[in-house]
């Protein structure tokens, strides 16, 4: 089956100076693409039966509430021709609202949060949408270059019916000074690409006194796709 192609410029970069660990992982020969086999097509399938969802990050499975701005993340997963893409596991991770990682390799010296793993797992359902809470992540220094911090964001990865189907990417937030200054969200080339990995600003989906809300939808292949790392 053939698809419509990315356009180009929409999908990052495999080398991009700034970016300086795509000066060591980026290809140096050619890609060769080699057919999936069997094991890379047809699975496995995950369910909410056997990997059961964590749609609230925003506080412990005991109730402890974590630190920081709640938020709503909610969207719709789509094919290049808008069709609603069910039944697909989107696994998040995230630092908490200091900046920090739950991870033995993030050294940051921001406070850990005993109340935020900064993990979870859903599930779209039969017209592609998800929803979860969690807290705004913040920013976090890391050594690119000098004096160089990434933007609020969280990880997203998509699973779809096979191992080789797995799509992983980044939601910013809108109005973040540090995107015009991230080297990995300036890895993609085409502006009008960059946006769709902004998240949008949406009070009907907001919690009154409780959680502000935020809508990233994503495309998953086409001339209109979200940008995808190592796509």
């Amino acid at each position: 089956m053939n698809y419509r192609p990315h356009t180009a410029g929409s999908q990052p970069e495999y080398l991009h100076e700034a970016y300086q660990s795509t000066r060591k992982r980026s290809p140096l020969q050619p890609l060769v693409r080699l057919p999936p086999g069997c094991t890379e097509s047809s699975g496995p399938t995950f369910s909410p039966r056997h990997v059961p969802p964590i749609a609230d990050m925003s506080k412990t499975a005991d109730g402890r509430e974590a630190a920081g701005q709640r938020i709503v993340v909610a969207g719709r997963v789509t094919d290049e021709d808008g069709r609603p893409v069910s039944n697909t596991m989107i696994e998040l991770w995230q630092a908490n609202a200091a900046g920090r990682y739950d991870h033995p390799g993030d050294t940051h010296d921001a406070p850990v949060d005993p109340n935020f793993p900064g993990v979870g797992r859903v599930f779209t359902d039969d017209d592609g949408l998800y929803r979860f809470m969690s807290i705004k992540p913040g920013a976090y220094p890391w050594r690119n270059h000098h004096n160089a911090w990434r933007p609020n964001h969280i990880h997203f990865s998509l699973f779809g019916p096979g191992c080789a189907s797995r799509l992983i990417t980044q939601m910013y937030f809108p109005g973040d000074p540090l995107l015009a200054l991230d080297p990995i969200y300036n890895s993609i080339p085409d502006a009008e690409a960059r946006r769709r990995l902004i998240s949008t600003f949406d009070i009907e989906l907001t919690l009154p006194e409780y959680a502000l809300g935020y809508r990233f939808d994503l495309v998953l292949r086409g001339t209109r796709s979200t940008p995808f790392e190592g796509t």
